[in-house]
């Protein structure tokens, strides 16, 4: 089962180990991490989407409560967030390809960041299943190269 978890934890040296680290520990595969300073320079919010069982997974914020630099845990049930991913992908585009891959990228609402003669690399942004989408109708044209985010969440 996948699990979104958002961890507000200190902004100090070896936070992220410990947190990932008990992830591990309790059998956790991490499908996604993703760790940025929040409004609050002092503080961080580690997003994480993790594959295993409900039993682990409470015992796994049990333990992430107790951590000295954690300040707030939350496991996000279905609906309980908005959740976005961003994808950066470079794709081949000729002459004749690209009027296809322009209206594509008009249909999910992705922007393209930089443009040259034989490629486009096209910024897209939304749930998981939109960018999977996505990525499924570019591939025919040839994807030369991806960078794809994990998720970022927050409580509705």
């Amino acid at each position: 089962m996948r699990h979104t978890i958002s961890v507000l934890v200190e902004n100090k040296f070896g936070v992220l180990a410990r947190v990932a680290g008990m992830f591990s520990g309790r059998g956790f595969n991490i499908d996604s991490l993703n760790v940025a300073p929040t409004h609050d320079a002092t503080l961080s919010r580690i997003t994480a989407v993790l594959k295993g069982d409900d039993h682990a997974l409470d015992l796994c914020i049990k333990q992430l409560r107790k951590l000295v630099n954690v300040v707030e845990v939350i496991d996000f049930a279905d609906g309980a967030a908005v959740a976005r991913e961003l994808v950066l992908v470079k794709v081949k585009a000729d002459s004749h390809t690209r009027p296809e891959i322009l209206q594509i990228k008009d249909i999910f609402r992705a922007k393209i960041v930089h443009l040259s003669q034989d490629y486009l690399v096209i910024e897209c942004t939304g749930e998981d299943e939109k960018i999977t989408a996505f990525l499924g109708l570019l591939e025919p044209f040839g994807i030369l190269e991806l960078a794809r985010g994990g998720r970022l969440a927050l409580k509705r």
